[in-house]
C-alpha cells in the first residue's frame, strides 16, 4: 500500500508540473502574439490620428513665401525683403505645365468678426475659386467661392467650424446672413468643417475664406500677394520641380537663387513622405519584435512538448507495441503542439482587440485602433506553422522510441 500512495503521489506532482509548465509555455504564446498585434493596432490609431492633421490638405503642393534675403546679389543688399505678385502666378502657369493650381493667398491676422452679440477672431484668406483643390472643403452648408465672385468682387465669405460653432451656437444653415468683418457686411455662402491642423496663417477650423480680388482692394496690396500656392498634377513629384521654381522667381526679383532664405518654400510632400517612412520603420520594428516574442513562445512550447515525450516515453511505448504507425504519433504530438499555440495565440488576439476598443473609446474614437482582420489571420496561420515547427523536433523523437526500450524503463 505504500508503494501504491508513493506512485500516486508522484504522479500528482508529475502532473502538477506539467500543468504549471503548460500555463507559463501558453502564456509565452499568448504575450508574443498580443504584443504583435496590440502594436500593430495601437500603430495603425496613432497615424490615423497623426494624418488627421493633414485631412483635406493636397499631398503635392509647394507653398511660396517671399521673405528678407540673406545674401547679396548684383550690388542689391543683404536683408532686402521683396513681394509675390500677380505676374508670378502667370509666369509659373506658363513655364510650368506640370503644375495643375497656381493659386495666390492674401491674408489679414486677427481679425474680429460679429454677428449680432457674438463675437470672435478670425484668420482672413483671400483665395481663388481654385484654392479648393489645395485645401480641399467639406462644406457643411452652402457653396465655395466661384469665378463670379472673383470678377464681381463680391463681399461673400467661407467660414470655418469654429467660426461657425461661435458665432451660429444655435446651429442651423447661416448661409444668406451677413457678418461684420470691421466695417463691411460679408455673406456667408458656405460653411467648411475642414479639421485640418496645416496651419496656412490660421487653421481650416479658424479661416474665414474671402474672394482674393475683395481682399487686394480691402488691404490695398495692389499687384501684391502674401503666398502662392502651386500643386502638381497627378504623378508629378514636387520636389523634382522646386529648384527650377526657385530660379525662376529669384531671376524675376533679382535674389540670389542659391539663397533659399529669400523665399521659404513648403513642400507637402516631403512632410507626407516623412510620415510614411516613420510609420514603415515603425511596422517593421513591430513585426520584428513581435515575432521575435513568438518565437520565443515557440520555443518554450518546443521544450515543453521535448518533456512530455520524455515522461510518456512508456505510453507511446505501449502504443507502438500495439500497433500504432509511427506516423500517428507524429500527427497526436503535432496535432498537441498546435493546439497549444493556437489555444494561447487566440486568447492574445481576444486580449489585444479588447484592449485596444479600450483605447478607441478613450480618444473618443477619433482614430481605429484596430487590427486588419487580413493581419489576425495571418498571424493565426504564422502561429499554427510555428506551433507545428516547434512540436516537430518532440515528434521525431516520440517517433524513435522503441517498445522495448520503453518496457525496460518501465
Amino acid at each position: 500500500m505504500r508503494f501504491d500512495i508513493d506512485s500516486f503521489r508522484e504522479t500528482a506532482d508529475s502532473l502538477t508540473r506539467n500543468r504549471r509548465r503548460t500555463i507559463l509555455t501558453g502564456f509565452g504564446v499568448f504575450w508574443g502574439l498580443f504584443m504583435l498585434l496590440f502594436m500593430i493596432g495601437g500603430g495603425q490609431g496613432i497615424k490615423e490620428m497623426l494624418e488627421q492633421n493633414f485631412n483635406g490638405f493636397a499631398s503635392n503642393t509647394m507653398i511660396l513665401i517671399s521673405s528678407n534675403t540673406s545674401k547679396p546679389y548684383k550690388g542689391l543688399p543683404e536683408g532686402r525683403y521683396w513681394n509675390l505678385n500677380r505676374t508670378d502666378i502667370d509666369r509659373l502657369k506658363m513655364m510650368f505645365p506640370e503644375l495643375e493650381v497656381v493659386s495666390p493667398m492674401i491674408s489679414g491676422w486677427s481679425n474680429s468678426v460679429e454677428y449680432g452679440d457674438k463675437s470672435c477672431n478670425a484668420g482672413i484668406k483671400g483665395v481663388n475659386a481654385d484654392y479648393c483643390k489645395i485645401e480641399i472643403p467639406q462644406l457643411r452648408y452652402g457653396r465655395y467661392l466661384n469665378e463670379t465672385d472673383l470678377q464681381m468682387q463680391r463681399k461673400v465669405c467661407v467660414i470655418g467650424k469654429r467660426i461657425y460653432k461661435e458665432l451660429f451656437p444655435e446651429g442651423g444653415d447661416p448661409c444668406g446672413k451677413f457678418i461684420k468683418m470691421g466695417d463691411i457686411y460679408l455673406q456667408v455662402i458656405g460653411v467648411d468643417y475642414n479639421t485640418n491642423n496645416i496651419s496656412i496663417n490660421s487653421s481650416a477650423s479658424y479661416s474665414l475664406m474671402i474672394p482674393a480680388t475683395l481682399a487686394s482692394t480691402l488691404y490695398n496690396r495692389g499687384n501684391d500677394v502674401d503666398i502662392i500656392c502651386v500643386s502638381g498634377k497627378s504623378g508629378i513629384r514636387m520636389s523634382s520641380l522646386e529648384d527650377r521654381v526657385r530660379r525662376v522667381i529669384a531671376r524675376q526679383h533679382n535674389f540670389d537663387p542659391e539663397d533659399t532664405e529669400a523665399m521659404q518654400i513648403l513642400n507637402t510632400e516631403q512632410i507626407f513622405m516623412i510620415v510614411d517612412n516613420l510609420f514603415r520603420g515603425l511596422n517593421f520594428l513591430i513585426w520584428l519584435v513581435g515575432i521575435g516574442t513568438l518565437l520565443a513562445g515557440c520555443i518554450g512550447v518546443s521544450n515543453i512538448m521535448m518533456v512530455t515525450v520524455k515522461e510518456r516515453t512508456v505510453e507511446i511505448g505501449i502504443r507502438r507495441a500495439i500497433g500504432a504507425m509511427p506516423g500517428e504519433i507524429l500527427t497526436q504530438i503535432i496535432a498537441e503542439s498546435v493546439a497549444l499555440t493556437l489555444a494561447a495565440g487566440s486568447a492574445g488576439i481576444v486580449f489585444a482587440v479588447f484592449l485596444l476598443g479600450i483605447f478607441e473609446k478613450a480618444t473618443g474614437g477619433s482614430a481605429a485602433f484596430q487590427i486588419p482582420f487580413n493581419t489576425a489571420m495571418l498571424a493565426a496561420l504564422m502561429l499554427a506553422v510555428l506551433g507545428a515547427l516547434a512540436g516537430l523536433a518532440p515528434a521525431l523523437r516520440a517517433m524513435a522510441v522503441k517498445p522495448v526500450d520503453a518496457m525496460r524503463d518501465e
